[in-house]
């Protein structure tokens, strides 16, 4: 017989047993957690904050123009010369060049015809350098997708003329440079314990890629069921992801410098995609480029921007990556200019010179020549910062934005004068921030109707001689139909367009019509008739602008719709006082 103790063991002994077993359980899964979390706050810091979910904003009052009866022009001046500089770029190491500007040579060398032998030697020459996806410690080899969208336009543009991309070279492209396939997205950064999803640009790179591959095969007699698109679902998700970009606006609007992959990408689609898919894109095309139009002048402009916030310091006007396409588009209408030329970004500008998108009528009209005044906000959503221009002809006012925190990694930049001049960075045009140098403690959105505010003295570009003063305010004549007037001080700076051409007859109605100093820290009158209350001080979260003529003002901008605002060439209501201004 079993001994008693041996039949019956000790049940305290067994209660500490299990307890030091779940205490185990618990300390390895809180260390789990705690590794998981800080992987993904890691992944968020290198790879950047990115949208959890897309929150559909309303489209507002001001509609995207789609109307299209212009003739185009298949070549102009300018492409001619981006396409010579690309394929005059020698093929240097794939490791290296591989990402951004190896495929660009190439597609300089098949859209010229030039070089083939060596360019197909090339391709078949090279495997691929990563792996699709955003870059970060975890993940040091990502990035390949830039590549694969890179690709993607000799494959279609010249897989089905061999005299140019040679069939072993297709078929190289097809089994080795572009690998993915089939219909299981990549949403998520890999190595990130699939807690961190990946940014717009990498998903439409990575998943166009793949979406188009998947198309080429099908359409060049693949029967596999990982190739058909609306089978495998990958068209559905495509779509919904276009749809909600859309609808929610870009997380990533104006990136620097993200935002010429977006549209590259976006640019393949509406390329070569399905009738649902090219419609889809080519929506939000137009959406970012009447934005554009509306958002600069002359090809300058200065908005706001999410990522990266080492670009903080970029003054330039024309720096950015859209800009590159739109003069590259610009220059293929008939009777548009003829001097345009292409100095920087040219590895997006490149997809201006044979990819068959063109603007809507009245977006080409809108970003050559403003044709009257106009004034509108962006919403960007929840936990974003809105875009507001006040423009016309010959002048643009542009808020520059609010930074909301380090997650968000918006870049809050100063509000700017954009004038019909030959300004080529901040220093050289009128702009005014504040409080401090800080862009992070910033809230540069106090612009209405040709007024400006900040928590900060205005900034005088050198040269610039008043053409009327008083102890309070400067006049400046710009142009024979323009007077800018200027209240600046330390805490406080104002800026108030005035047409007409007599700049004593605009600080004299200035002046009447704000007899109290001390009441510009709080609200100003403008001679033309708004009075306009403001708190230069306002959370973050809020719009400077307070009330307009007495009345308040929607200032929550997370819920402000897509575009809203009024722009007379346009069949649509004004901007109801209580809804925006």
């Amino acid at each position: 017989m079993k001994a008693i103790n041996e039949e019956f063991p000790d049940q305290e002994a067994v209660k500490s047993k299990r307890a030091k077993r779940w205490r185990l359980v618990l300390l390895f899964g809180a260390v789990a957690a705690i590794v998981a979390g800080f992987g993904g706050w890691l992944a968020v810091y290198y790879v950047g904050a990115t949208a959890l979910s897309h929150v559909p904003l309303e489209p507002g009052n001001v509609a995207v123009p789609t109307l299209r009866t212009l003739q185009w022009r298949d070549r102009s001046e300018t492409t001619d010369q981006l396409t010579e500089y690309w394929a005059k770029r020698p093929l240097k190491s794939w490791q290296t060049e591989g990402k951004i500007n190896a495929a660009r040579a190439l597609l300089g060398r098949f859209l010229l015809q030039r070089d083939l032998d060596a360019a197909n030697a090339y391709l078949l020459s090279v495997e691929p350098w990563g792996a699709a996806g955003s870059t970060w410690f975890r993940h040091p080899e990502g990035d390949y997708d830039f590549t694969m969208a890179g690709l993607t336009p000799i494959l279609f543009l010249f897989g089905d003329q061999p005299d140019v991309l040679y069939p072993d070279t297709r078929e190289h492209l097809l089994d080795v440079l572009l690998p993915l396939e089939g219909g299981e997205p990549l949403v998520m950064v890999p190595r990130t314990f699939g807690l961190i999803r990946d940014t717009e640009n990498h998903l439409l790179m990575t998943e166009g890629s793949r979406y188009l591959k998947n198309r080429w095969m099908a359409l060049h007699g693949s029967t596999r069921p990982e190739h058909d698109n609306v089978a495998n679902s990958l068209e559905a998700w495509l779509l919904k992801l276009l749809d909600d970009l859309r609808s929610a606006g870009v997380y990533e609007f104006n990136s620097i410098p993200y935002e010429g992959y977006t549209l590259t990408a976006l640019l393949n689609l509406e390329a070569f995609g399905s009738d649902a898919v090219r419609e889809s894109a080519r929506d939000l095309l137009d959406q970012l480029n009447w934005n554009y139009a509306l958002g600069s002048l002359r090809f300058r402009r200065f908005p706001p921007f999410r990522r990266q916030l080492e670009h903080a310091d970029d003054a330039g006007l024309s720096s950015d990556r859209h800009t590159a396409l739109i003069k590259t588009w610009i220059s293929l209408l008939p009777d548009g200019p003829t001097d345009l030329k292409i100095t920087e970004n040219q590895h997006i500008g490149i997809w201006g010179c044979w990819a068959p998108y063109r603007f809507p009528d009245q977006t080409a009209r809108w970003i050559i020549e403003k044709p009257t005044s106009y004034y509108v906000q962006i919403g960007h959503g929840p936990s974003g910062s809105p875009e507001i221009y006040s423009g016309g002809p010959g002048y643009l006012l542009t808020a520059g934005g609010v930074h909301r925190g380090a997650r968000s990694m918006l870049v809050a930049r100063p509000i700017t004068l954009i004038l019909d001049d030959k300004a080529k960075n901040l220093s050289q045009v009128l702009h005014l921030s504040g409080p401090g140098t800080d862009f992070r403690q910033w809230n540069c959105t106090g612009v209405w109707r040709d007024f400006a505010v900040a928590a900060g003295p205005v900034s005088i570009p050198k040269g610039w001689k008043p053409d009327a003063a008083s102890e309070t305010w400067q006049v400046y004549q710009r142009g024979e139909s323009l007077c800018v007037a200027v209240h600046s001080t330390n805490q406080v700076g104002i800026v108030c367009l005035v047409h007409g051409g007599d700049p004593q007859a605009a600080l004299t109605a200035i002046e009447t019509a704000n007899p109290d100093v001390d009441r510009l820290k709080k609200s100003f009158r403008h001679p033309g008739g708004n009075r306009i209350d403001y708190d230069t001080g306002a959370p973050q979260s809020r719009w400077v602008i307070e009330r307009v003529d007495g009345e308040a003002v929607d200032r929550r901008f997370d819920s402000w719709p897509r575009l809203r605002g009024d722009v007379p060439s346009q069949s649509n209501a004004a901007l109801p006082k209580g809804q925006g201004g």
